[in-house]
């Protein structure tokens, strides 16, 4: 099925074959390298999760780099924020990693960084595809660029995971916490396994293999962890932890083998960076900054502020989620679908400084993972895709009409709020859906505000 090229800020992604092609690939690659080039460091770094499509689309990239002259630095198969780290470390122009994240085998993507290790911005990524529309210049033999390896990102981004003041190692280390993983045979199997041993944890695993044949559907949302589940009651693990793809998202199951829900880890983290600082006050004495997508849980909103911290919204999306951190000097942030940024480390979304905070928390708390959840508040949410239609205004138009009694944040889409629930309508971009994602105190009431939407969408 062919369902078209979905563009995004930062990137593009597409089914292999149809969609995505190697050509595509080659001519993005030479657009983005000519952009790195032309503001004065042509170094762009290069890495990709282990989709069986990635070795063909490095090939493709990698010619288009050195089309355009750019100097390649080829990290192979690791996690998508190992190469954020990795355009840090080296000072490179732009980075470019092939992952399509969480969708299935059949697709891939494109996503850009930025010299600052950022997916690109809106006006950055827009410029990045005027210039593969144009066509970049290419060189001639002479000025062809080479490419390098190197093999030690892994190692250096787990380095620098330990390293974080905000994380007792040797308190983590003393719990000797036994963990259950699930790395879906994808990137993580080439640095959690280590992380976790380099923390004293005891590790039962499966899905550690590096192949790109995902076992189960690579998002890891409940329904898709009931082999982690098992493993944790079989294995007696205190804590689950799974991946998806490329190792950007990081989500739990609890002691009895439940999955508690992605936005858990973002809420967890937060409670452990604001707990490890106390107030986690600024330098200058104000409130710390945490911040969030539009479409993530109150959950972690009330872990904000019940630490005394200003919570602030983005529009979705990791690049969104990026500039308002850095526009807010937040503490940490992320999004509700397990992806935690803690700009410490970078600004970036990030399982195994995710996966090190929790540990940090379990550790220094002394309760369980479903211990944790108790002392929550508890909400519902529901959410339900339905195919993509062109024209959303009208339909955003009757919604508020219908809601007039909620706030409206038409940033991103539309999201409706009201004390303690809220309702959030908008076009993906990594499928071609749309998403509509409700919570509340029951479930009842969080599948009530789907159902108005969807009755809207339908009329």
């Amino acid at each position: 099925m062919n369902h078209g090229l979905i563009v995004s800020v930062s990137g593009m992604r597409g089914i292999v074959g149809s969609d995505l092609t190697p050509e595509l690939v080659t001519r993005h690659a030479a657009a983005l390298g000519a952009w790195a080039r032309a503001a004065g460091n042509p170094t762009v770094v290069l890495g990709r999760d282990s989709r069986t499509s990635g070795a063909m689309f490095a090939m493709a990239a990698k010619a288009g780099l050195m089309s355009v002259g750019a100097e390649v630095i080829d990290l192979g198969i690791v996690p998508t924020p190992t190469v954020q780290l990795a355009v840090e470390h080296h000072r490179a122009g732009a980075g470019l990693i092939l992952t399509a994240s969480h969708n299935p085998v059949e697709w891939n993507a494109l996503k850009l960084v930025g010299p600052d290790g950022v997916f690109l911005d809106a006006q950055d990524g827009a410029a990045v595809r005027d210039l593969a529309e144009r066509g970049p210049d290419r060189v001639d033999w002479a000025g062809i660029g080479r490419v390098r390896e190197d093999t030690e990102a892994v190692s250096r981004h787990i380095d620098q995971v330990l390293a974080l003041p905000q994380i007792d190692v040797e308190l983590i280390r003393s719990k000797q916490f036994r963990v259950a993983l699930d790395c879906v045979r994808g990137a993580g199997g080439t640095i959690m396994p280590a992380l976790l041993e380099r923390l004293g944890c005891h590790v039962s695993a499966i899905n550690l293999e590096i192949d790109g044949r995902f076992p189960r559907p690579p998002e890891p949302v409940p329904e898709h962890l009931e082999e982690l589940g098992r493993l944790v009651r079989d294995s007696g693990a205190q804590v689950g932890f799974a991946v998806d793809p490329d190792v950007d998202r990081l989500a739990l199951v609890d002691e009895h083998g439940r999955a508690i829900g992605e936005d858990y880890t973002l809420a967890f983290a937060v409670q452990a960076v604001l707990g490890r600082n106390g107030t986690g006050a600024g330098l200058d004495g104000s409130a710390p900054v945490v911040v969030a997508n539009l479409s993530t849980s109150l959950v972690v909103e009330d872990a904000a502020t019940s630490a005394g911290a200003v919570f602030e919204r983005a529009p979705v999306g990791e690049a969104n989620v990026a500039q308002f951190i850095q526009q807010h000097g937040a503490v940490i942030g992320g999004e509700g679908n397990g992806g935690v940024m803690f700009p410490q480390a970078h600004t970036g979304r990030d399982a195994p400084v995710g996966l090190a905070l929790i540990l940090h928390l379990l550790a220094t708390t002394k309760l369980t993972v479903s211990g944790l959840v108790e002392a929550a508040p508890r909400y519902s949410i529901v959410k339900a895709k339905v195919p993509r239609r062109d024209d959303l205004a009208p339909i955003y138009q009757r919604l508020q009409s219908r809601f007039a009694d909620a706030t409206a944040d038409s940033r991103d889409g539309l999201r409706l709020a009201w004390p303690g629930r809220w309702v959030h309508l908008r076009p993906s971009g990594t499928e071609p859906v749309i998403r509509i994602i409700a919570e509340a105190a029951t479930v009842e009431d969080a599948e009530a505000l789907v159902s108005e939407c969807r009755n809207v969408l339908d009329a």
